[in-house]
């Protein structure tokens, strides 16, 4: 009669246990589990109903083969069956005895069953009973090493040593030689002990090549057995299975009928009951032999399951219960009731390496992600997000199982399901199962068990594509190339974590229920000077090259939303962040502003916007323009500063109207020069900058913006120019200044007490220099006063700390100015061009001309009739004056030699209109040599454009790069094409390394440095730099990590040793006389060839661009002619003056 089991012990752990506990809690059983110390974490111990310690002092194996322990808690716990599972105990029968004496039911056969049969000695005893062929092999175990060479040699080579106990393919070793029989023996009977706790061995003949077929066969207490058919699991790898189908393709319907006969004949032999797995090896002749019998549930009793529709497990645990297997609870009223439909595989995802001969991968578990869908069946256990796999255990972390109607389908469909797992942190065999399913002798369920070992071709999959190896092959690139492996050390910044208030609000929130006139109003009835801080844009700019990268920012900013909700806005965009962001940084300036703003909602966010440039160096069409400024808005950001770098309103008209129809706050700019307090300088006087004011007011802006770039306002001429404007116009002023002088805090101060309503400045310790003034600082002048700012000092300090510990990170991109220089005055230069200037000159081989540079500088300032210089107009200056002292041109030269010169492409530009019209017009001369005949245009530029083809820029980029095009992406493309490319193409070659620490992005790692990388949300690896080994005779060094504990080794070219530029005498160089040779008017390198040799051009036609520094020069022919010899390659350096086209004569 039946008993029902209340509760039941699973005395196993991972995969197997939790299967276990399902197929109880569907029974109504209580579940017990037992766990070791090491899988304290383990996914399976929060299954059970219970869940106890066992194994204290004892290893992560031996724990779970404490017979005495695990019944005496059983006994404790009043558990009325035990389920051993597989492996560990399963085959044990001392441990089913022992159960049985202690009166508790244990879930598989009899003990006296399991010597039997689970012995593979015994069990070909009883095979020979029942008339069921077996191997050669002897009948008892190998009792030395002695009698093991004996029965080898008597046997003839190769043979199988095998454990008595156990399966799984531990204890088993393929001896071919004399040699390998004892140390392969002795590994064996280790392995053995280890697994099942006996280490008992024998030895029997090893067939080559044969299929590995096994039966599943089901008994009850009451002498009836059936079959459930067979599996075909010959694609196994150091003898344990790796992919399982059933039915077997191979054999034919009458070796599928003789095998589970004589499975059912073996059975019969012993009474044998509950599940077991007949296995045999079918040879090339097609003959099968019994090998074993493992008298347990197996790992792939799933697919049977499957094409069957019987749960074995189930059956396990009402067969113990005393159900006969034609009962209503079980249902398998005989054998002619059990059909098997469709097809069925077993997939293993293991954390083994393939390529490394199968070796289990250790460590922490990143990202986890499963392919389920219908038909697909997931049978995990040690597998999740977080997960830590030990070296303790079996490698197995999920088992993908699939049922398909016809075979082909199966496959498909388990493709499709391995595929999309994505397992990150440990390595895995996925690439590896997926070329085994394509295969197409798996295929053709053709496979052996040597279909592994003879099938390489198994293990080419693409490593370029692993996220692992691209980010080793990013810092050996940056390590060999770079900094050599030596770095400086930094100090972790303090995250203040301040909590965030429930009902945070600031200036947000205003523009979001009041609009761009609500915000205007508030700001008019504001005492207190406003305040605007630029760390995030233009204070690094101007520092550090806009260097900083978002994940620095997205650290802090939740703090600087609540410690700064006091500020006006936060300038965070615009600017150079675009070019910088995309071409130096590798990262998305579009999820820089997405991220910030979620973490700073409360703050308004302002951008640099150059009118028509957009966030670029030249004019784009106006649907680009608008494009733009509509996305930007959607994106995050509130005020829009538009300038013009000539002053000229028509430049801005187009982005103050489409601000303000996103209904966001159009905020205008008078960029200022010269000095209005002296009386000599009568160009940009004080009712110059009134008259721009009250043209920007009419033009609709919502603020007017005084752009210092220069930092050329000073105190007291800032307090006059406001007092005037305050007078003059009704909208608020907001001024930009720097603080390359040292005036900066005072001018603010001299602004404030004139009326000024906003004020921009940065953080104090990104401030003063070629940034803005000092934050903090004037917010404590300006304590106890009627311009007092409302900010607490007290919590902008612990912002400008964070910030003083980020700061040395991008010391390599700081200019030398170490202090405030009144030059600035003399020569109006901009803060952030002052800070590039001098390593751009250096890049042209003129570092010990930079004075004549500076001077040159201000020369050409006056030669092109004292213009306003702001980007672009600033970079075409900067570009023309080290274009003149290259070639030692001067004001009075440069007409008469002009015609024979290769311009810079800014100066081209700006001559020919497309920068706009400068205050008082170009010097003609000067234009017609640079324009060589061009006819230069008087009007907006955008209106001779054609607009931007978008439809045809998205179709481009989704067929170059494979990808779902967003708008932002084709605005991207549209502002800076080739570097938006190049960027594109970055992703695809490394990888997304946005999230990497700053220190690790721009300096790799030390020799002997460990460092956590974090990569993607979740995703990090744990690496350590261990050698940077002398170049190869080829010139490529070998760079040895450790990463989450393997060891892993790159190579990489040293471009330091190989890519150095040719030595004098083999450079050839153009003749400047000789109109039949072009040369390089400035060193740099090929950007891009325009031309092919053979090709008919025109004089004045582009040949070929070169860019140095950010600065482009178009090469242009000197003749009409046909192009004889191209010398040089794109992305190859030359010399100034270096030859790089002959014409032919």
């Amino acid at each position: 009669m039946a008993k029902k089991f209340k509760r039941v012990m699973v005395a196993n752990r991972g995969e197997i246990a939790i299967r276990i506990m399902r197929a109880c809690k569907e029974l109504g059983i209580r579940t017990v589990a037992i766990y070791s110390e090491e899988d304290k974490a383990a996914l399976f111990r929060a299954k059970a109903d219970e869940a106890y310690l066992i194994g204290k002092n004892k290893g992560p194996i031996e724990a779970y083969l404490d017979i005495e322990e695990i019944i005496a808690l059983a006994l404790k716990k009043g558990v009325d069956a035990i389920h051993p599972g597989y492996g560990f105990l399963s085959e044990n029968p001392e441990f089913a005895r022992k159960c049985i004496e202690a009166g508790i039911e244990f879930i598989g056969p009899l003990p006296e069953m399991m010597e039997r049969l689970g012995d593979k000695i015994q069990s070909k005893i009883v095979a020979a009973k029942a008339g069921v062929k077996t191997i050669p092999g002897v009948d008892k175990p190998i009792q030395s090493e002695e009698q093991a060479l004996e029965f080898a040699k008597f046997c003839g080579f190769p043979v199988m040593v095998k454990a008595a106990a156990g399966g799984g393919g531990r204890g088993m070793r393929i001896v071919r030689t004399e040699e390998e029989l004892i140390p392969l023996y002795r590994s064996a009977k280790n392995e053995a002990k280890k697994a099942f706790g006996i280490d008992d061995i024998f030895i029997e003949k090893f067939l080559e090549n044969p299929k590995h077929i096994e039966v599943q066969i089901i008994g009850d207490k009451y002498g009836n057995i059936v079959h459930l058919y067979e599996r075909d699991c010959s694609v196994q790898r150091r003898h344990q299975k790796v992919v399982e189908m059933t039915p077997a393709l191979s054999i034919s319907e009458e070796q599928r009928q003789a095998m589970c006969s004589d499975a059912i004949k073996i059975s019969q032999e012993v009474g044998y009951r509950n599940a077991g797995t007949i296995e045999f090896l079918v040879d090339s002749k097609g003959e099968h032999y019994f090998i074993e019998m493992n008298p347990r549930v197996q790992v792939e009793h799933t697919i049977t399951e499957m094409t069957t529709g019987i749960d074995i497990v189930q059956t396990q645990i009402l067969i113990a219960e005393g159900y006969r297997l034609d009962s209503e609870e079980i249902g398998i009223k005989s054998q002619s009731d059990i059909t098997s439909r469709g097809y069925a595989i077993q997939c293993r995802i293991t954390t083994e390496d393939p390529t490394n001969n199968f070796a289990p991968d250790t460590g922490k578990i990143d990202t986890y992600r499963t392919g389920s869908g219908f038909g697909v069946r997931l049978d995990g256990g040690n597998g999740y997000t977080g997960a830590v796999i030990s070296p303790y255990y079996d490698s197995l972390l999920v088992k993908v199982i699939v049922q398909g109607r016809t075979w082909e389908d199966t496959i498909r469909k388990t493709l499709r399901s391995i595929k999309e797992i994505k397992i990150t942190g440990v390595k895995t065999n996925i690439n590896f199962l997926v070329n085994v399913l394509n295969h197409p002798i798996f295929a053709k369920g053709d496979c052996t068990t040597n279909f592994i070992e003879t099938h390489p071709e198994l293990l080419n999959f693409d490593l370029e594509q692993d996220l692992e190896h691209n980010v080793l092959k990013f810092l050996a690139e940056k390590v060999v190339n770079e900094t050599h492996g030596i770095k400086k050390e930094f100090d972790v910044p303090h995250i203040p974590k301040v909590e965030r208030p429930e009902n945070l609000r600031g200036t947000k929130q205003i523009l979001d229920e009041e609009g761009p006139e609500g915000v205007v109003s508030w700001i008019k009835n504001q005492q207190k000077l406003l305040l605007t801080d630029t760390t995030m844009r233009d204070g690094h700019q101007s520092l550090m090259a806009t260097r900083v990268r978002t994940v620095d920012m997205v650290k802090i900013a939740p703090d600087t939303a609540v410690l700064a909700k006091d500020l006006f806005s936060l300038e965070m965009w615009g600017g150079a962040t675009f070019d910088v962001a995309f071409r130096f940084l590798k990262e998305s300036p579009w999820e820089r502003l997405a991220e910030l703003r979620k973490k700073i909602p409360n703050v308004m966010f302002q951008m640099l916007i150059r009118g028509a440039n957009g966030v670029g160096y030249k004019n784009y069409p106006d649907n680009v323009v608008r494009g733009f400024i509509k996305k930007s808005a959607e994106n995050g950001i509130d005020v829009f500063r538009i300038f013009d770098s000539l002053n000229w309103i028509k430049g801005m008209e187009v982005a103050i109207d489409e601000v303000r129809a996103q209904g966001k706050i159009a905020e205008a700019c008078i960029c200022y020069t010269g000095d209005i307090l002296d009386p000599k300088k009568t160009k940009y006087t004080l009712e110059y900058y009134v008259a721009k004011a009250k043209e920007i007011e009419k033009a609709g802006a919502h603020i007017l913006g005084i752009k210092d770039m220069s930092a050329l306002l000073k105190p007291y001429a800032a307090h006059k120019l406001i007092t005037a404007l305050k007078k003059e116009i009704s909208i608020p002023i907001h001024l930009h200044t720097h603080d390359t002088t040292g005036n900066g805090v005072a001018t603010v101060l001299m602004a404030a007490e004139a009326g000024v309503d906003i004020v921009d400045t940065a953080f104090n310790s990104m401030s003063g220099l070629t940034s803005q003034p000092a934050l903090n600082s004037v917010v404590a002048a300006l304590e106890n006063t009627e311009r007092a700012t409302g900010i607490n000092l007290k919590d902008i300090q612990k912002i400008s700390d964070y910030w003083s510990a980020v700061r040395p990170v991008f010391e390599q991109f700081e200019s030398d100015l170490k202090s405030g220089s009144t030059e600035i005055y003399r020569y109006e230069i901009p803060g952030g061009q002052y800070s590039n200037l001098k390593p751009q000159v250096e890049s042209f081989g003129l570092g010990y001309k930079f004075d004549k540079v500076k001077e040159m500088f201000r020369t050409v300032n006056n030669m092109l009739g004292d213009i306003v210089k702001v980007t672009p107009s600033s970079k075409m200056v900067g570009d023309l004056a080290i274009f003149m002292v290259k070639n030692e041109l001067t004001p009075e030269t440069i007409v008469e030699r002009g015609d024979d010169l290769a311009f810079p492409d800014s100066v081209v530009s700006y001559f020919k209109g497309m920068m706009g019209q400068p205050e008082g017009g170009f010097p003609e001369d000067l234009q017609r040599v640079v324009l060589k005949g061009e006819d230069p245009i008087t009007c907006r530029p955008g209106e001779l454009l054609p607009p931007e083809d978008f439809d045809k820029i998205k179709e481009h980029l989704e067929t170059k790069f494979n990808m779902k095009a967003t708008e932002e992406d084709l605005l991207s493309y549209a502002l800076y094409p080739d570097v938006f490319e190049a960027y594109l193409k970055y992703l695809q070659d490394y990888g997304d390394f946005s999230r990497m620490g700053s220190d690790v992005f721009f300096y790799g790692l030390a020799e002997g440095e460990s460092s956590e990388i974090k990569i993607s949300e979740g995703n990090s690896f744990l690496i350590n730099l261990i050698s940077i080994s002398k170049p190869d005779i080829n010139g490529y060094r070998t760079v040895a990590f450790e990463i989450n504990g393997n060891r892993k080794e790159i190579k990489v070219k040293d471009k330091t040793k190989s890519s150095k530029m040719e030595s004098d005498d083999e450079v050839k160089f153009a003749t400047a006389d000789n109109p039949y040779e072009i040369g390089a008017s400035i060193p740099g390198n090929i950007y891009k060839i325009l031309v092919a040799e053979g090709e008919t051009v025109k004089e004045n036609q582009n040949l070929m661009i070169i860019e140095a520094m950010k600065m482009e020069t178009t090469i242009t022919a000197k003749m009409d002619g046909v192009i004889g010899k191209i010398l040089v390659k794109e992305a190859t350096q030359v010399k100034s003056g270096q030859l790089l086209i002959e014409f032919q004569k």
